[in-house]
C-alpha cells in the first residue's frame, strides 16, 4: 500500500472519529437524562475529538507524498 493511500485511510478514520464525537455530544446533551452517563459520554466525545484533531494535524503537517 502506498504512503498516499495510507494517509487517506488514516484521515478517513479521523473523520469517522469526528462523526462519532458529534453523535456522542448530541446524545450527551439532549437524549441522556442520567448524570453519570452524560459525563462519560461527553468525556468520550471530547477525547475522540482531540485525538481526531491531532491525527489530522499530523497528516497535514507530514507534507505531500511522492
Amino acid at each position: 500500500m502506498s504512503p498516499s493511500l495510507m494517509k487517506m485511510w488514516i484521515s478517513l478514520a479521523s473523520m469517522g472519529f469526528m462523526f462519532l464525537a458529534i453523535i456522542s455530544i448530541y446524545f450527551s446533551r439532549y437524549k441522556l437524562k442520567s448524570g453519570i452517563f452524560k459525563v462519560i459520554t461527553a468525556i468520550f466525545a471530547y477525547i475522540l475529538m482531540i485525538v481526531s484533531g491531532l491525527i489530522i494535524l499530523l497528516v497535514v503537517l507530514s507534507g505531500p507524498t511522492n
